[in-house]
C-alpha cells in the first residue's frame, strides 16, 4: 500500500493576521462593554445610596440589627420597646412609694396638680396604690406630650418645637414629602438627649412633683432616655407606610372609657355590669397612626384619618378607688 502523506490545513500569512486582528477587536469590544456593565452597577449602587440616604434608612442599615428593632418598625417592635418603658416607669413609681421622700398624699397632690393644671383640691388620703398609678399617670403625660409628640433632633426644646411645626406643615402639603423629610432630618440627629433638656422638661410639665420629689427626680433619667429612643425608633424608622407618621394620646383623668381606644389593665366592676366608668389613670400612653386618606400621593388638604396601632394602658376610677391600702405592685 502507497503511504498517503496526512493533509494539513495551510493558511496564508495574510488570513492569519487578518483573523488574529478580528480576534483582538473582538476581545477588545467584550472588555470595553465588561468595563461599561461594571461602571453602570457603579452608578446604580451609587444612585441607591443617595435614595437610602434620602429616606433617611443609611442609618439603620450600618446599626446592628438588635437595636431598635432593626432597620424598620413594625408593631412587633413597637410592643416590644412600649413594654421595656412602660417597666421602666412602674419600677420608678414603686420605688418612690415603697421610700416616699414626703408623705404619699403631699406626692399625690403635687401629682394630682401638675396633672390637671389647678392646686386648690382639698387634701386627699391616697392609698399607697393610688400614689403609685398617678405616678404612673403623670409620667406618661411627659412621654406622650413632650418626647413623642415633639421631634426631638437637637438639645434645643425652642428648635424641636419648630421642626415638629414645620413637619405638620409639610404632612399638610404631601405626607410623602414629609415623611422622607422626618427620616432625613432624624438621620443627624443626637444620639442622647442632654440632662439639661430633660431635667427641663421635667421642670415645666411636672414642677409641683419635681419640687417634691427632689432628688428622686434624678432616678427619671433612664425613662426619658429609654422614651427618647421609643420616639426615634417611631419617627426615625421606615415603615411599611411612606406617608404617614406616629402620635401619642392619653386618656384625661376622669374622662369616659373607649374601648377602641384604652385597654384596662385590671378588671371594672362597673364595665361588666354594663354601668359607664371613667378613667382612673393612664399608665402607659397610646399610639395612632396619623395618615392621608385619600390615596393620590400629590394630593394637598386631604382628609386626614387617625387609626390607633397600640390602645392606652388604663386603670378605671372604680379599681382605684377600691384599692383602700393594697400591697404594692412590684417592679417588673
Amino acid at each position: 500500500m502507497a503511504y498517503q502523506p496526512q493533509q494539513i490545513d495551510v493558511v496564508s500569512g495574510e488570513q492569519y493576521r487578518y483573523a488574529l486582528a478580528n480576534f483582538r477587536i473582538a476581545h477588545e469590544k467584550v472588555e470595553d462593554q465588561r468595563r461599561q456593565l461594571e461602571e453602570q452597577e457603579k452608578q446604580v449602587a451609587l444612585l441607591r445610596s443617595r435614595i437610602a440616604l434620602l429616606e433617611g434608612t443609611v442609618r439603620e442599615e450600618r446599626q446592628d440589627d438588635g437595636r431598635q428593632g432593626g432597620s424598620s418598625v413594625d408593631d412587633f417592635s413597637i410592643k416590644n420597646a412600649a413594654s421595656q418603658l412602660e417597666r421602666l416607669i412602674n419600677r420608678w413609681a414603686a420605688d418612690i412609694v415603697r421610700a416616699p421622700p414626703v408623705a404619699l398624699s403631699d406626692i399625690y397632690g403635687a401629682a394630682l396638680g401638675d396633672i390637671t393644671g389647678s392646686y386648690d383640691h382639698e387634701p386627699y388620703d391616697a392609698s399607697a396604690m393610688q400614689v403609685q398609678n398617678i405616678l404612673r399617670h403623670a409620667m406618661a403625660e411627659v412621654i406622650g406630650n413632650e418626647i413623642v409628640n415633639i421631634l426631638i433632633v437637637t438639645n434645643s426644646p425652642e428648635a424641636n418645637v419648630q421642626l415638629t411645626r414645620i413637619h405638620e406643615h409639610l404632612f399638610a402639603r404631601n405626607p410623602v414629602v414629609a415623611c422622607v423629610w422626618r427620616r432625613q432630618t432624624f438621620s443627624a440627629a443626637v444620639e442622647n438627649c442632654d440632662p439639661e433638656m430633660t431635667a427641663s422638661i421635667l421642670t415645666e410639665t411636672l414642677p409641683a412633683l419635681t419640687k417634691v420629689l427632689g432628688g428622686s427626680t434624678g432616678n427619671t433619667a433612664p425613662i426619658l432616655a429609654s422614651a427618647y429612643t421609643f420616639s426615634r425608633m417611631l419617627h426615625g424608622a421606615p415603615s411599611s407606610s411612606n406617608d404617614a407618621f406616629y402620635r401619642s394620646f392619653v386618656p384625661e383623668l376622669g374622662s369616659i372609657l373607649y374601648p377602641r381606644q384604652i385597654e384596662l389593665v385590671r378588671r371594672c366592676l362597673k364595665s361588666e355590669r354594663g354601668e359607664p366608668d371613667r378613667v382612673g389613670a393612664t399608665i402607659f400612653p397610646g399610639l395612632v397612626k396619623v395618615t392621608k386618606g385619600s390615596t393620590q400621593l400629590m394630593e394637598q388638604n386631604q382628609e386626614t384619618a387617625h387609626t390607633v396601632v397600640r390602645r392606652a394602658q388604663v386603670i378605671c376610677e372604680c379599681a382605684l378607688v377600691s384599692s383602700g391600702n393594697v400591697p404594692i405592685q412590684g417592679a417588673v
